[in-house]
């Protein structure tokens, strides 16, 4: 058997066990102990979660709020990655840049996207664009360090053979800086779009009508906790499905790198 295969096979197995046992730990404590007055059951949720998938969840199934969610985390997500893979290309190829954005982007960083809820509301109110931007600023920064770490990290004696050779400053950008950065890029959007996901919920408590946030503020004000877990399962169900997704996507983008295997 190939060792690649029973990685994956040995990896699937202990995966399948660890739920089942984590499942059956739920079972039984909510059988068998206290845990019953505060949470139901397994059976409950996960039915009760595919009736909300089918059925409706206030104006809609659990399914048009999941792509609600979606839909918000894809669009903030690509705005703050491109944002933040160009400003961090810059900072990490040219001094003047770093200079100018490392220390607005060092304060910006460590503050999290839902410390920003009262200015998003200020500045865009409490439509989409307020939600979107506090998605965009969990993605922005987590791709902008990986985007300047790699620019950063090019060996300096490719760039000063690519110079004796005749390379312009354009061509070196393009061709040996971005190129050899694309790993770090990618480990950035990696996080990004967990960042990103895990941001949804504190952007959809902003006035929202949909969203498996929504679902879940819904579920706290009407002591709901089947809602309320069923709302959180989907999103880690989802944010699982996304980071694996941007995984295949390295993997068949950096084929020539160790990391991307």
């Amino acid at each position: 058997m190939n060792e690649k295969v029973k990685e994956t096979m040995i990896s699937a197995i202990c995966a399948v066990i660890s739920i089942g046992a984590f499942l059956l730990l739920w079972w039984w404590g909510t059988h068998f102990t206290t845990l019953s007055k505060l949470m139901p059951d397994p059976v409950t949720v996960f039915s009760s979660l595919i009736e909300y998938c089918v059925g409706t969840v206030g104006k809609c199934s659990l399914i048009v709020h999941m792509l609600n969610s979606l839909r918000r985390v894809l669009i903030g997500f690509l705005l703050g990655s491109l944002v933040g893979i160009s400003l961090g290309l810059l900072m990490g190829r040219y001094m003047l840049a770093r200079a100018i954005f490392n220390p607005i982007f060092r304060f910006i960083r460590p503050i999290p996207p839902i410390a920003w809820i009262p200015i998003s509301i200020v500045w865009f109110g409490l439509g989409e664009q307020a939600k979107i931007f506090l998605i965009f600023l969990a993605a922005f920064a987590n791709t902008t360090l990986n985007a300047m770490t790699g620019a950063m990290s090019v060996d300096p004696e490719i760039i000063n053979a690519s110079r004796m050779l005749g390379a312009k400053e354009r061509q070196i950008f393009t061709t040996i800086v971005i190129p050899a950065a694309v790993p770090s890029i990618f480990a950035g959007l990696q996080v990004g779009i967990s960042s990103a996901w895990a941001s949804v919920v504190a952007a959809e408590m902003i006035k929202a009508q949909n969203g498996l946030g929504w679902t879940i503020q819904a579920g706290m004000d009407n002591n709901n906790m089947t809602q309320i877990l069923a709302g959180i399962i989907m999103i880690g169900v989802v944010g699982f499905l996304l980071a694996y997704i941007m995984r295949k996507a390295e993997e068949v983008m950096c084929r020539w790198n160790k990391s991307g295997r």
